[in-house]
């Protein structure tokens, strides 16, 4: 997998500790290591990562490793982008996208 540095990876068995129970709101990328557009969105997941974490939660999970969540979450492109919050999804992009439109778009769950 494209790991993004200073974000962590998650997976099924720690998925509702450290997504769900979170008390900030998670940004959660459902990424896999063949996927090209994921492997783009490393380094903006790493800026975001050091610029908002004290108002958000950055993860990955690798959905060949982790079917359950990622069926849970009927997640079927990558990059899939989910923000929960309370332990609930409020925010789903799909495809990758500059740092910009990605604050852009996490602008109302911030």
């Amino acid at each position: 997998m494209s790991k993004a540095a200073g974000v962590s990876e998650v997976s099924d068995g720690d998925f509702s500790a450290e997504v769900l129970a979170a008390e900030l709101p998670v940004l959660v990328e459902f990424t896999a290591d063949w996927c090209p557009p994921c492997r783009q969105m490393a380094p903006v997941l790493s800026a975001l990562a050091s610029e908002e974490g004290e108002r958000l939660k950055v993860v990955q999970l690798n959905v060949d490793h982790n079917p359950a969540t990622t069926n849970r979450y009927k997640v079927l492109s990558m990059p899939t982008f989910m923000v929960f919050r309370d332990g609930e999804p409020v925010k789903a992009m799909v495809g990758a996208r500059p740092k910009r439109r990605l604050l852009e778009e996490l602008s109302d769950v911030l």
